[in-house]
């Protein structure tokens, strides 16, 4: 499938679900990793008006799902992530943020993820490790 295709599929696939809720969006889609961003709007504030780290997980879980679910290539299973942990670095309040995921074991059952969270400027605002499965679809 073409890299256009893939990317409007999977705009079509945000649909309605929470990544349409944050705005997230994936931008690039390579061998390597796939490229996502979320703008950073009081609708994913903390209260002191700084990026909510829940919304940060949110943004590399759908990124390290995403490329799993592209590793596999198959519509024969779901993706589910097993386990999560993000350090947060910097703060950030407004602009965008970009997520990239990359992988660190590409297992047929179990993949592992680096998912890099930066702003506009590079700078580093959370890491976080993603492990997740691929299960058979129940017919």
């Amino acid at each position: 499938m073409q890299n256009e295709q893939l990317l409007e599929k999977c705009r079509q696939m945000f649909k309605n679900t929470l990544m349409e809720t944050l705005d997230i969006e994936i931008i690039e889609i390579t061998d390597a990793y796939v490229l996502g961003k979320m703008p950073v709007t009081p609708k994913v504030h903390q209260p002191d008006g700084v990026l909510h780290g829940g919304a940060s997980v949110a943004l590399a879980e759908t990124m390290g799902s995403m490329a799993s679910l592209l590793l596999n290539n198959s519509s024969e299973f779901v993706i589910r992530g097993i386990e999560i942990s993000a350090n947060h670095v910097k703060s950030i309040r407004e602009g965008f943020v970009f997520a990239k995921a990359s992988a660190i074991h590409k297992g047929r059952t179990t993949q592992l993820w680096e998912i890099k969270i930066t702003d506009e400027a590079d700078n580093l605002i959370s890491l976080v490790k993603l492990t997740t499965i691929s299960l058979p679809k129940k017919s």
